[in-house]
């Protein structure tokens, strides 16, 4: 045997990670599935040890949780001074980096390795995370200890995001995992964690209801417990595959865990082998699969003994098998490649049929594999004595009646494709050498193994060495040869023909399985893309329907639950393959104990349609139900996991609606609550002081009434009166606006001349703007606008009333106008402060005011109110700085009646 050496540039590779490891520190996680089973507290412990045998290890930094336990480990070991860092007010204390370097110790100490540092904290952090500050006391030479949660690992994010409900903010890419030293992994029962954290000993008692509410729930720890253990295990497999690099023997790899893979065809042992797979792996307590190949020669199969493998893979599986069925051309091939593939240990066949001069001259697939066999066994089952061996009553046997049709059409096609081969030859005869039309006639044979399948082909071979012979051999149109040589020719040239017909078939018949299998994909990423970009659950089911039915061949309904659970028939119309008339029972079944029922199912088996629950939750999102024109395409495994997978992918579809309707529904309730109290808190807030003007003048009146002059009644009375008004006017502001938001607003428009509207706006407000020239500079070729006048005189009503808040008096308010198509652009301009930095945008949103309006009444709605009105005719309202100063709003007003 050939010795097998490593790779020189692995080699290479290896030694030079060897030298940068000796010069970088030594990296030990102490990992977890959770908070609570002990990672900090094992590190603590270990760190004890170390110390008790005079290693230098000082502490970074520890989060001991308020545990009791973990402060009293604390106690002894050195620990560094934090860094007390400012952020957003507080003071939170976080690991020195500085001084761990400057200290410099043979092992330190840090805590949660996926810990994000404050950036913008003061001082602020040289790295925005905790494992980039390791990753360079490493490179200083210092080894590191430190602790890690699954939940942690990048890759792994979005999957415990989807076990948990919860969101990891905090994550490390996986190579500062994979790269680590030493891996120790503390592990819990998740009976005793939960018991922990009830006894206050993993949170506070007020968090620890919380957390056990929302993530500490018993599924989610035992989840979370074997992402870990599987993590651990790819990590002694990456491990065990990197120590076999240094010993040079790379090929001899093995591994702790067994797995026993069953071969199985359509014959009499094939159950034996299953039942026995079984045992085997029981007794090795190894994971086990059955797989099923189905060469060429199996695809010749009548339907009934092709069928036999639904049973037999049925049985695999309620026997606790994954079952698998490949295709190839050599059954012996595919198995061998698939056990390397999955690191098989031990594969069970069934004893040779053949015998004698036919196992010779074609050895069985056991045969080939003993010989081929490499890194796994080969376990072969002796056949049980006959009438022992025979299929129990669940596996059906083939008949005579169940042989494949004829296809006689296709004989008559191999008779034409001869002819035309003989032709072809007759039009080259006598200007090519008989070898050339040799070629010809082969020709033939190659297409007609292509198109027309094995018989046919096997025909037309023969039909063409008697037209060759016929008609071109000496003496010609008979028979009778001449030379006995060409006895040879016939020969050779009638295997040539058969090999090609026998070969061709088999590409087409794998080319045939193979496409089906591209063309379910495509169908399978088409139904999720489309999916994908659809709206509505109604539209969403459509979308299934469709699919599901073009891809089995099938009729097909989803059935959805209504707000009481209770499941119901669409609503819309039917598609022509929707399924009519699915058992509502059934269904509701499937919903109600998630687990499939109906054809081919262990529940209520004698139903004609197969119900499919709808996600793995309890209720099920919904149900799918399938009536297939042949049992076949639903009950063969890959079939049904396929199925399994179109529905996995409805349930996605529609869960993520759902939470999408869940989420819009809680946005508008935020949304609807944050805008109550911020319309009560503005409300109150400034109807406090006109209540309190209105109350103090009226208790006056009311008590010193009489002894007070003229003057001052009428002051008072007028105080009453400017008051009442401004409650009023913030009131019909409110209540402009939710007119608007609710679309109850209807413009009567007309044509109306610009000028004509500012001015009236302007006297409405006279009193207020007396101490504020205006200056109108309008175009004479300003055409009118088209608009609700009184909206529109409310709208510059509101931004001169903000010239009065905001200004001080004598501000100069220029108005002016430029034409456009379709729209007037009109310009309000003051000489004002400006408008506050960065937020010119903001001010049209409700509710919003300007930065200096402390003691200046109003909620905040005037502005919005006249984006509300300006957006409601077609234009746009806009606040600048104005160049020079001041603040510019700019508007646009429709000159024509209708907009384009």
């Amino acid at each position: 045997m050939a010795e097998v050496r490593p790779d020189p540039d692995q080699l290479l590779r290896h030694v030079e990670d060897e030298e940068k490891r000796a010069k970088r520190g030594r990296l030990r996680i102490f990992f977890g599935f959770s908070a609570g089973v002990g990672k900090t507290y094992a590190m603590l412990e270990a760190a004890r040890a170390a110390r008790a045998s005079a290693t230098d290890v000082v502490v970074g930094y520890s989060e001991p949780h308020g545990r009791v336990e973990t402060e009293r480990l604390l106690e002894g070991l050195e620990r560094l001074s934090t860094l007390p860092t400012r952020y957003r007010g507080i003071v939170r204390e976080e690991f020195d980096l500085d001084a761990a370097l400057k200290r410099h110790p043979t092992i330190l100490l840090v805590d949660e390795l996926a810990h994000s540092n404050l950036v913008g904290g003061e001082p602020p952090p040289r790295h925005p995370k905790r494992w980039q500050d390791v990753e360079e006391l490493l490179e200083a030479g210092i080894s590191v200890w430190t602790t890690i949660n699954v939940q942690h690992l990048e890759s792994l994010n979005d999957l415990i995001a989807q076990i948990t409900g919860v969101q990891q903010r905090e994550t490390l890419p996986d190579h500062v995992f994979d790269e680590a030293d030493e891996l120790e992994l503390i592990d819990l029962p998740p009976d005793d964690l939960l018991a922990r954290l009830r006894a206050g000993k993993v949170y506070i008692r007020d968090e620890a209801a919380n957390a056990a509410e929302r993530f500490f729930r018993k599924p989610n720890l035992l989840a979370l417990r074997e992402l870990a253990l599987r993590r651990v295990a790819d990590r002694v497999e990456a491990s065990a595959r990197a120590s076999s690099l240094a010993t040079g023997e790379p090929s001899r790899i093995r591994f702790a865990s067994d797995h026993v893979l069953v071969a199985i065809g359509p014959d009499s042992q094939a159950e034996q082998l299953v039942r026995a797979g079984k045992r085997i792996a029981a007794a090795l307590d190894a994971q086990w699969s059955v797989v099923y190949v189905e060469t060429p020669a199996l695809l010749r199969l009548s339907e009934a003994e092709r069928d036999r493998r639904i049973d037999l893979l049925r049985l695999a599986e309620s026997l606790g098998a994954e079952t698998v069925t490949l295709d190839g051309p050599s059954a012996a091939t595919t198995l061998v490649e698939y056990a390397q593939t999955r690191h098989a240990t031990r594969l069970i066949v069934g004893a040779p049929k053949r015998r004698g001069w036919r196992a010779w001259l074609r050895p069985s697939t056991t045969t080939e594999l003993v010989r081929r066999a490499r890194d796994f066994d080969v376990l072969m089952i002796a056949a049980a004595q006959r009438g022992f061996a025979e299929p129990s009553g669940t596996l059906r046997q083939s008949t005579s009646e169940d042989a494949q049709p004829i296809h006689w059409e296709r004989y008559g096609w191999a008779l034409i494709t001869a002819a035309v081969c003989t032709a072809a030859a007759f039009l080259m005869y006598p200007r090519f050498e008989l070898s050339n039309l040799v070629m010809v006639y082969i020709l033939g044979v190659t297409v007609a193994g292509l198109r027309l399948g094995r018989g046919p082909a096997a025909v037309t071979a023969v039909l063409n060495v008697a037209a060759f012979d016929f008609f071109f051999v000496p003496p010609r149109f008979s028979f009778a040869v001449s030379d006995a040589q060409y006895l040879v020719t016939f020969a050779v040239m009638l295997m040539i023909a058969l090999v090609i017909a026998n070969l061709m078939a088999s590409v087409r018949q794998q080319t045939r399985v193979a496409g089906a299998r591209e063309r379910r994909t495509a169908l399978l990423y088409a139904m999720s893309r489309e999916l994908a970009v659809t709206r509505g659950v109604g539209s969403m089911a459509r979308v299934a329907v469709k699919h599901i039915a073009e891809v089995f061949d099938c009729l097909v309904t989803v059935l959805l639950p209504d707000g009481a659970g209770k499941l119901h028939y669409p609503r819309e119309a039917p598609l022509e393959v929707s399924l009519r008339g699915a058992d509502l029972a059934i269904a509701q079944w499937v919903v109600d104990h998630g687990k499939r029922a109906g054809l081919g199912t262990d529940t209520l088996p004698a139903a004609p349609a197969l119900y499919l629950p709808l996600g793995e939750a309890r209720p099920a999102l919904g149900v799918v139900a399938v009536l297939p024109s042949n049992r076949r395409r639903v009950l063969l495994p890959e079939q049904r996991h396929l199925l399994e997978t179109f529905a996995g992918q409805i349930a996605l579809a529609l869960e993520r609606a759902r939470l999408a309707e869940s989420g819009e529904a809680a946005r508008v309730a935020a949304e609807s609550e944050s805008l109550r109290n911020t319309l009560l808190a503005s409300i109150s807030h400034d109807l406090r002081t006109p209540l309190a003007i209105l109350a103090a003048a009226g208790s006056t009146l009311a008590e010193h009434g009489a002894s007070l002059d003229g003057a001052t009644r009428t002051s008072l009375a007028r105080s009453i009166e400017g008051t009442a008004r401004e409650m009023s006017e913030l009131v019909s502001n409110v209540l402009e606006l939710t007119r608007f938001e609710a679309g109850e607003v209807v413009l009567r428009r007309d044509w109306q001349a610009v000028d004509d509207l500012i001015g009236t706006a302007w006297q409405r407000l006279e009193a207020r703007l007396a101490a504020y020239p205006i200056e109108l500079s309008l175009p004479a070729d300003l055409p009118p606008v088209y608009v609700d006048a009184a909206l529109i005189v409310q709208v510059f009503a509101n931004l001169f009333d903000n010239v009065a808040k905001y200004t001080p008096a004598g501000t100069r308010v220029r108005v002016s106008a430029v034409p456009e198509k379709h729209f007037a652009r009109v310009y309000v301009d003051d000489e004002g402060p400006g408008l506050p930095a960065g937020e010119s945008a903001r001010l049209f949103d409700k509710f919003q005011r300007g930065s200096e309006e402390g003691t200046i009444a109003g909620v905040g709605l005037g502005l919005a109110i006249c984006r509300a009105i300006i957006g409601a005719h077609g234009g746009t309202i806009e606040a600048h700085q104005r160049p020079g100063g001041g603040a510019r709003f700019e508007l646009t007003l429709p000159t024509a009646e209708e907009l384009p």
